[in-house]
């Protein structure tokens, strides 16, 4: 039996390369390297960053390559934090191999990391999340013609303790202790400035304070029903493949009905780059529904299927055209293509959501300022866009997924799975099996398609 004490011992002061513990790799960082190879990611990005340096002088920085992959690894591992990355990059060999970081290569710091953040605009994270959209849509993954858009609220990095007056400066406290002197209590202790805060009304408007450090934080109620500093994402998704079109960040105090416009752009721009007649169908929730919205949906030549809330009987005197839009949204909410569309707004719009915040590790932010949360927000949309492209012949689109598996296991998976969720037996094929008279009657009658000579070989 092997002892811990025993192998204590003085480092050598010379290794010979060859001695060197190698690791195997990771199958699915493998394969996203080789994605990214093949579509000639580095000298785009490198010829899109060119422009941040002057020269030849200096040392060399960190390759716009690396900046990028990091930050995908910020998504693919659920770290927040750029602490976080530089911590996990530098201790793992899967991914220093990666990066194309050597045992003998010190690894990014996350100084250096938020230092590129900041100097690289925000046009060129734009850019690479249009690149990655590229790439999906050469592979036949992005529709364009239908499209669900929704939006979430995440928290900032800023505490509602350290909110100051607009107009003066002056701290909540400070602010509150005034109050409290005009309302006649000369020194307040903190639990009676706490119970005489507790019967004011209308304490927190956003038109009065903000965060020293963070004015793009909002003041907003979150959906657990806690008040917090908060920004909000919005999310446009193409509901034929569940790719991520469009990411804006907004105020967290403004409504879904006008923010919903800017997010729409955004997608259109998109996808008319990318496939031919652009967005058609435009799939909402109720928090979007709106005379205005519905209206501006005609008026952009979208078909409007939007979610509509219990509003009782309404009065239509002089809005004609508001009437006419909102029952023509009603007549569409009938059919059975709403049923469909809803079910995968459901399905796929919160899939999104799930991956960048959830697992993603976005919800709780660490960033300040809008230019700074909506450039991480990019590229982790670039991740999960990138992360539909591997599950396609990996079938797995996150390294989590595709534990236990090797990189030739991985697309014979995919293929196996992708003909059975195809296949469906016939009724005589069921009755052979023994199978009872209403499972047969509840099964579709479709036949089993033609496998292909390739897969048969």
């Amino acid at each position: 039996m092997g002892k811990r004490g025993k192998r204590e011992r003085q480092g050598d002061l010379w290794v010979a390369t060859g001695a060197l513990v190698e690791t195997p790799g990771h199958a699915f960082y493998d394969r996203l390297n080789e994605v990214l190879r093949h579509h000639r990611f580095d000298e785009r990005v490198e010829h899109l960053c060119g422009r941040y340096y002057q020269g030849p002088r200096g040392r060399p920085s960190m390759p716009p390559g690396v900046y990028f992959r990091m930050l995908l690894v910020g998504y693919f591992e659920g770290l927040g934090s750029e602490r976080g990355i530089a911590w996990r990059v530098a201790d793992s060999l899967s991914l220093r191999k990666f990066l194309g970081y050597g045992l003998d290569e010190k690894t990014p710091d996350h100084s250096t990391l938020s230092r590129t953040r900041r100097l690289y605009w925000l046009s060129t994270h734009q850019a690479v999340f249009g690149w990655v959209l590229k790439v999906l849509a050469s592979e036949g993954l992005v529709g364009g013609e239908t499209v669900s858009i929704d939006a979430t609220t995440l928290e900032a990095n800023a505490a509602m303790r350290s909110i100051v007056r607009r107009d003066t400066g002056e701290k909540y406290e400070q602010y509150l202790k005034q109050l409290a002197k005009e309302g006649g209590l000369e020194d307040p202790t903190r639990e009676e400035l706490a119970r005489f805060d507790r019967k004011r009304k209308k304490k927190g408007s956003n038109q009065d304070w903000k965060h020293p450090k963070d004015p793009d934080a909002r003041i907003t109620k979150m959906k657990d029903g806690r008040t917090h500093l908060a920004h909000k994402a919005e999310h446009a998704v193409d509901l034929t493949s569940g790719a991520l079109l469009a990411v804006t960040l907004q105020p967290a105090d403004v409504g879904d009905t006008t923010t919903v416009f800017e997010t729409l752009d955004a997608a259109e721009a998109a996808v008319q780059t990318l496939v031919e007649g652009g967005i058609k169908d435009v799939v909402l929730d109720k928090g979007y529904h709106s005379n205005e919205a519905l209206v501006r949906l005609n008026e952009l030549g979208k078909r409007g299927y939007v979610s509509e809330p219990d509003r009782g009987r309404r009065r239509w005197e002089g809005k004609e055209a508001e009437q006419k839009q909102v029952y023509a949204n009603r007549r569409r909410l009938r059919g059975e293509r709403n049923k469909r569309l809803q079910k995968k707004r459901t399905e796929l719009g919160e899939r999104s959501f799930a991956h960048l915040y959830e697992t993603g590790g976005m919800r709780r932010l660490h960033l300040r300022g809008r230019d700074n949360i909506l450039k991480r927000l990019l590229v982790h949309g670039a991740g999960f866009n990138l992360g539909l492209f591997v599950r396609a012949s990996l079938g797995a689109g996150k390294p989590r997924q595709f534990q236990g598996r090797s990189g030739l296991l991985g697309p014979f998976i995919a293929l196996i799975s992708r003909l059975l969720s195809t296949y469906r037996p016939s009724r005589a094929s069921l009755a052979s099996l023994g199978c009872s008279r209403v499972l047969i009657d509840r099964h579709p009658r479709r036949l089993p398609p033609a496998i292909p000579a390739t897969v048969a070989a």
